[in-house]
C-alpha cells in the first residue's frame, strides 16, 4: 500500500523542485510533470511528482493527517 501527503512546492532548478510537508523539505523529480510551478501542491510518489492537486484539497488532506497522528499518538 502507498500513501502520500500533499507536499508544497517550494523551489525549482531544471528538473528538480524541493517540496515542503509538515516543515519536512526533500527534493523530487518533475521529469513525469515539468509544468509544475512553485507554489503548486503535488502528490509524490517514489521521488517523482505524480500530480498536481488543488490547494483545498491539499489543506484538507494535510488536516486530515494531523488528526490521525494526534490520535495514534495519544493511543500509545
Amino acid at each position: 500500500m502507498c500513501l502520500a501527503i500533499p507536499a508544497k512546492v517550494i523551489a525549482i532548478d531544471g528538473y528538480l523542485a524541493e517540496v515542503e510537508c509538515f516543515g519536512n523539505t526533500r527534493k523530487v523529480g518533475l521529469t513525469l510533470k515539468p509544468e509544475t510551478k512553485i507554489g503548486d501542491y503535488v502528490m509524490v510518489h517514489a521521488g517523482f511528482v505524480i500530480e498536481i492537486v488543488d490547494e483545498k484539497y491539499a489543506m484538507e488532506s494535510q488536516e486530515l493527517w494531523k488528526e490521525m497522528i494526534k490520535h495514534e499518538q495519544h493511543e500509545d
